[in-house]
């Protein structure tokens, strides 16, 4: 889902304020008056994400720029490929180039990443999720990315849901008192999810009330003992399994029959995927 122009449009806008400043010299400088067009080639293969946003960063400077992409988001791009067409007032289409191509190849990288992911378990019912290790200001338009990827999206920020980590119980004293202290506050319908790392601390998540049960940085022998051991008492229950995943070891965690996967490699280690925008 494309963010709301409600939510983005301030971020563009202070996005364009921060590269533009006090004035574009050298656009400005040269006293463009013409209209022009261009396009938008692909420098390396990966997958496309972003394409709206950047349409959205030039109609901010100009609306009477045209930009069409020639694919579809998320689709896969080769070298050399041109992934949209612009046309308009040249003087906007070189002052927003910038801000434009660096969203769109920082989402494009996070959606190559992320599909690489995904591929890996499509044949499984285990889903990918994200994490909320994201860019300070960036955080939904990663998490957007993501989606483009084919993953799925964990908590948008600590409002969405309760997390209860190490840190959380080690405050509280328990996870017992963690979870009936929390879920006296909290409104109806949020879920309660316990972080645990052992498996006594998955019996105790259980007893107590976990909507969720995440189970963190566990290898395959106690994580699937732990998956069977919650099934077996309770078979509503979500299980998450997270820490220290990669494309070496995802399978293997989504075979033990967890329901979700987090990772926040597909954010943190993806690479930007090159794209140039050249003047006809």
């Amino acid at each position: 889902m494309i963010p709301s122009s409600l939510i983005i449009d301030p971020l563009l806008k202070s996005w364009l304020q921060e590269d533009i400043g006090r004035g574009d010299r050298t656009t400005d400088g040269l006293g463009l008056e013409e209209t022009g067009s261009g396009h938008w080639v692909a420098k390396a293969e990966g997958v496309m994400a972003g394409l709206p946003i950047a349409e959205r960063v030039f109609q901010l400077l100009n609306p009477n720029i045209k930009f069409k992409p020639t694919i579809e988001e998320g689709q896969r791009v080769k070298v050399g490929q041109v992934v949209a067409k612009l046309n308009g007032p040249l003087n906007g289409l070189l002052t927003g180039e910038r801000v434009a191509l660096n969203l769109a190849m920082r989402l494009s990288g996070i959606a190559t990443m992320t599909r690489q992911y995904t591929e890996i378990i499509a044949d499984l019912p285990t889903q990918l999720v994200d994490t909320r290790k994201t860019t300070p200001g960036l955080r939904i338009l990663e998490k957007y990315a993501i989606q483009v990827g084919g993953a799925k999206n964990h908590r948008m920020g600590l409002d969405d849901g309760v997390m209860i980590k190490d840190n959380h119980i080690k405050a509280a004293g328990s996870i017992q008192e963690a979870i009936q202290t929390i879920s006296q506050t909290i409104p109806y319908p949020l879920t309660i999810e316990v972080e645990t790392t052992k498996f006594e601390e998955v019996k105790e998540a259980l007893k107590y009330g976990a909507d969720i049960i995440m189970l963190d940085n566990m290898n395959i022998a106690l994580m699937k003992e732990s998956v069977d051991y919650i099934r077996g008492e309770n078979k509503q229950i979500k299980i998450e399994a997270s820490g220290n995943i990669t494309l070496d070891n995802l399978r293997q965690v989504a075979l033990t029959g967890v329901d979700y996967i987090s990772s926040s490699a597909t954010i943190t280690r993806s690479s930007w995927l090159d794209l140039s925008m050249r003047i006809d």
